[in-house]
């Protein structure tokens, strides 16, 4: 690897995370000295009745908690653009050695090509029966990066300059499969499975003011001279929603069986897993990998992350409303557990990393554990143990989780785990091989 190259990767590396000044002396990192706190009650409505079955649920207190996120964490989602159109724009049939077929996608939301626009990568395994499930997500550093493909275009965005001012080309060719280890496209195609990706900087570059190079300005009524109401979604509502675009595309592939879509973030984007999650019922299947404030992670218990910093150094994540929990999280009127418990009674895995203090594993981990009562009421188990288990140990049966040995990242083990769930829950495995 050139020395270019590695610089580059460790500078992406750097943008996907969000880190904590380690010597500060104001984050938590010592579970004695966690304060009090209480959570909420998933199932207690706003007129003080208990949630005694899943149809109250459903029809009661469900639309209750998601109104609450809406209003006062993630903001509201845009709807499906009515003259959105799909055009795709390559395909290879024998790629990756011959074990996958490579399809690209341009979804133009406006249905026009000047407009606001995302270009969808989807592998799909050769071989094996169609339709077949698949995973999706965004990636971080463009399509191109995601696998040692040549044949990948490459991205055609801007993102931020660094400490300059203005906006840059992203890296190109000198970048081409550096995040291949994250995406495990080739253990994702032996075990019977589609990808799609988009990179997140097509719906929106992440920075400030990046909304003005994004798909938010572009759909605002008022243009760049939109002032966003405070119950507006931020960067992560429409990176959410353009994982449900991408959904509304492979429901007309008839390649992918599209009532079997995991959807699957990390870091930031496990955040926005999460929400597409809870707001878009035909995920089927969602996971958070190392997602912690703002994602998995309670925010009452106020270890490592808190409210405070992710809005002070990310203030275009969330809507305007959830400021005013900074250094405030006691008031907040819903916590992640329940974030959890809206995707009921869908499969639901959350994962941490040992190292990755910041992310608060415990508090991913009892986030997942009292979303449980919400699974009860539809006569599903949850993670099936009371104490959080050990490292490289995965629990769990409708809510799974794991702990695992390392830092901050995707790795090949988390993908393991995260397709033998799928597996599990979509009652799938690889095939037959397709008849000659």
């Amino acid at each position: 690897m050139n020395k270019l190259l590695v610089l580059v990767v460790c500078f992406n590396l750097l943008m996907c995370l969000s880190i904590p000044d380690l010597s500060a002396a104001d984050f938590i990192y010592d579970e004695g000295k966690v304060p009090s706190y209480t959570l909420p009650d998933p199932l207690l409505c706003a007129d003080g009745t208990k949630v005694a079955d899943s149809a109250a649920w459903k029809n009661k207190r469900r639309p209750e908690l998601l109104k609450i996120f809406e209003t006062e964490v993630y903001g509201r989602m845009q709807g499906k653009p009515a003259k959105m159109t799909f055009e795709i724009t390559s395909t290879d049939k024998n790629v990756l050695g011959g074990k996958a077929i490579r399809k690209e996608i341009t979804a133009y939301f406006l249905g026009t090509k000047n407009g606001p626009k995302m270009n969808i990568l989807l592998y799909v395994p050769n071989e094996v029966k169609k339709p077949v499930p698949a995973f999706v997500g965004l990636n971080f550093e463009g399509n191109h990066t995601v696998a040692k493909d040549p044949g990948i275009k490459l991205a055609d965005r801007w993102e931020r300059g660094g400490k300059e001012k203005g906006m840059r080309k992203m890296p190109g060719e000198e970048t081409r499969g550096s995040a291949s280890v994250p995406w495990s496209v080739d253990m994702l195609m032996a075990k019977g499975y589609a990808l799609a990706t988009v990179y997140y900087g097509d719906l929106e570059p992440d920075f400030a003011e990046g909304w003005k190079w994004g798909v938010r300005g572009a759909l605002a009524k008022n243009g760049l001279d939109t002032q966003f109401a405070a119950d507006d979604g931020g960067a992560i509502g429409i990176w959410a929603w353009g994982l449900s675009r991408i959904l509304d595309y492979l429901e007309t592939d008839s390649d992918i069986d599209a009532k079997h879509v995991a959807v699957m973030g990390h870091s930031r984007l496990g955040k926005t897993a999460l929400w597409a999650g809870a707001t878009d019922e035909r995920f089927a299947l969602v996971i958070s990998n190392n997602s912690g404030c703002g994602g998995a992670a309670l925010s009452k218990r106020i270890f490592g992350e808190t409210v405070g910093r992710i809005n002070t150094v990310f203030p275009h994540w969330f809507c305007g409303n959830f400021r005013k929990y900074n250094e405030n999280e006691k008031d907040l009127p819903v916590d992640q557990h329940e974030l959890i418990a809206l995707i009921a009674p869908r499969p639901v895995y959350a994962a941490s990393a040992e190292e990755d203090k910041w992310a608060d594993p415990r508090g991913e981990f009892l986030s997942a554990k009292n979303a449980e009562p919400v699974y009860k009421l539809f006569g599903l188990e949850g993670l099936c143990v009371d104490d959080m288990p050990g490292i490289d140990k995965p629990v769990g049966k409708t809510i799974g989780y794991h702990i695992r040995t390392g830092k901050h990242a995707v790795l090949e083990y988390d993908w393991e785990q995260y397709i033998a769930f799928a597996d599990r829950h979509f009652n799938h495995s690889v095939g037959s091989k397709v008849e000659k």
